[in-house]
């Protein structure tokens, strides 16, 4: 079905079906759903409609989620046979969340069942930030109160990793220490260990090199002194044959490797030294290096040094704890003045319009038949700032005269409840702050001229949004620009409910019978027309 423009009223006997259409409505605006509403369970359930929405600034939020904007958008859900839900944007898949943030700039549905949010502190604040035209300066400041309440968090797990960390500090910067004093090299247990291997067997060594050196030119029948004789043969023959050189420089060069050898042993054979002490130093040092490497489970000198290097870095964090709380405090009680100053600005714009909001609730409530009623919008200042400013707000109400104003919840009737949050949106839609609206059978407990008004009312606001009232009284039927009809239709052995608009003459027979029953008279005929052309 379509909604026309301006004001649409629907119609129809108790049960008819008017309930259905609301139920398929909150599915698309993103409420629970209910699988037990549904005819067959054994199909796939699809609700879908079609908004116009150029006119409603809704462009950011189609960007923050990254949907595809049109000023015709679809909202679509989904029940499968299983009673699970799916929700999408314009052909996108979204969140439930998702689909009831945009269904709840689209739709306001107003119901007898609904006024307990007029009640709510919350609605209530909600109601003077749109009548006094500073919507967009609670965004803005709640935006910045939650930064803060994040950097608050933030800054005390600072303090508290800060306390947490004067113990293990102290343990890190023990073992970084002891580490630090060991002075240790990359390879220098390598060195050690190979040092120590000699000195363990420098007798053994000494011994072998003592011998070895003798054989080779320490003695008369030394092999360097037996061979110099050979090479001195070799030479003195060598111009006789090519050969004889070759082998006389062979010769020559062997006994130079033997000399450079002997040399060389002889040198090794000094150095070493049997030396206890040393070798009690080298142990003590490696056992201090193996000591380590066991306290810290590894196996070299450059894991710890490794864990050395990961050590200093976590004292440093430790150290930089101190200026990133410094920092951060700073930020905080930056952020703190401007959340302050923003929130006073806000309370005081508040306060601003109270005087204003309860003349013309009240007015509105005396057009609506309660002559004596008295609204007040009674205001504390909080002691600190919370998601809503400094402010505290409750709507009092008395219906009485000379009766003490009460909160709403003690004093008010649900009819005069009912009233009072039609007036509340009669008084916002001055500002072009609402969408469309649908009211759920306002009227109840409401006839007469009171209906009248009522109608009245609701026809007033449909100059500024698109007006849906769903209605038992005739007299606000009549307001209507557009005239719906909910009934039922029997056929074979299944009942459904339909609904279709009324034509000129049709809207005549319609409100007769509400006027007379399902018999129309000639008199409800004549009621009937007198409504349409007020």
């Amino acid at each position: 079905m379509d909604f026309a423009n301006g004001f649409s009223v629907i119609t129809g006997e108790t049960g008819a079906g008017k309930s259905i259409l609301l139920g398929a409505l909150n599915l698309i605006l993103g409420k629970r759903a209910d699988t037990q509403i549904l005819l067959d369970k054994s199909k796939k359930c699809i609700v879908e409609g079609t908004f116009q929405i150029a006119y409603y600034n809704l462009q950011e939020f189609f960007r923050k989620y990254n949907l595809d904007y049109d000023e015709n958008t679809t909202l679509r859900r989904e029940i499968n046979t299983y009673g699970k839900s799916r929700a999408f944007i314009n052909d996108s898949p979204v969140n439930l969340s998702i689909l009831k943030e945009l269904g709840d700039k689209l739709i306001d549905i107003h119901s007898q069942r609904q006024t307990i949010t007029l009640n709510d502190t919350n609605f209530q604040l909600a109601v003077i930030d749109s009548y006094g035209g500073i919507t967009d300066k609670i965004n803005k400041y709640r935006t910045q109160y939650l930064k803060l309440l994040k950097l608050q968090n933030d800054l005390q797990q600072l303090i508290n990793s800060e306390k947490q960390s004067g113990s293990e500090q102290d343990y890190y910067q023990f073992l970084f220490n002891e580490l630090d004093e060991a002075k240790l090299r990359d390879g220098e247990q390598e060195e050690l260990e190979k040092e120590l291997e000699i000195l363990n067997h420098s007798e053994e060594i000494k011994s072998n090199l003592f011998s070895s050196a003798r054989v080779l030119g320490n003695d008369e029948n030394s092999l360097l002194n037996n061979l110099s004789g050979v090479v001195n043969n070799i030479s003195n023959i060598s111009k006789f044959s090519d050969t004889l050189k070759e082998l006389s420089e062979r010769l020559s060069s062997t006994y130079i490797e033997l000399t450079d050898v002997f040399t060389e042993i002889e040198k090794v054979e000094q150095s070493i030294i049997h030396d206890p002490v040393k070798s009690a130093d080298i142990n003590n040092r490696l056992d201090f290096i193996y000591g380590l490497q066991k306290k810290h489970r590894v196996n070299s000198v450059n894991e710890l040094l490794l864990i050395k290097e990961d050590i200093n870095t976590r004292l440093n964090n430790f150290s930089s704890l101190e200026s990133q709380i410094k920092l951060l405090k700073s930020e905080v009680n930056k952020l703190e003045t401007e959340v302050i100053r923003k929130a006073e600005n806000i309370s005081v714009k508040r306060r601003n319009v109270f005087s204003d909001i309860e003349k013309k609730i009240e007015n509105s409530l005396i057009l609506l038949g309660i002559p004596d009623a008295r609204f007040q919008i009674n205001h504390k200042l909080l002691n600190e700032t919370g998601k809503d400013g400094i402010d505290n707000v409750k709507f009092l109400f008395n219906a009485n005269r000379g009766e003490e104003l009460q909160e709403l919840s003690k004093v008010a009737s649900g009819g005069e409840i009912s009233r009072l949050m039609l007036a509340v949106k009669s008084l916002i839609s001055q500002k072009n702050l609402l969408p469309t609206v649908i009211f759920d059978e306002i009227d109840i407990g409401v006839s007469g001229a009171i209906a009248d008004k009522v109608g009245n009312i609701l026809l007033k606001l449909s100059e500024t949004m698109q007006v849906v009232a769903i209605t038992h009284l005739p007299q606000i039927a009549g307001k209507g620009d557009t005239h719906y009809l909910v009934y039922k239709k029997t056929a074979a052995s299944k009942t459904k409910s339909e609904i279709k608009q009324l034509t000129p003459d049709e809207r005549i027979v319609e409100i007769a019978k509400m006027l007379s029953g399902q018999a129309v008279t000639t008199a409800s005929v004549e009621t009937a027309k007198q409504l349409l052309n007020n």
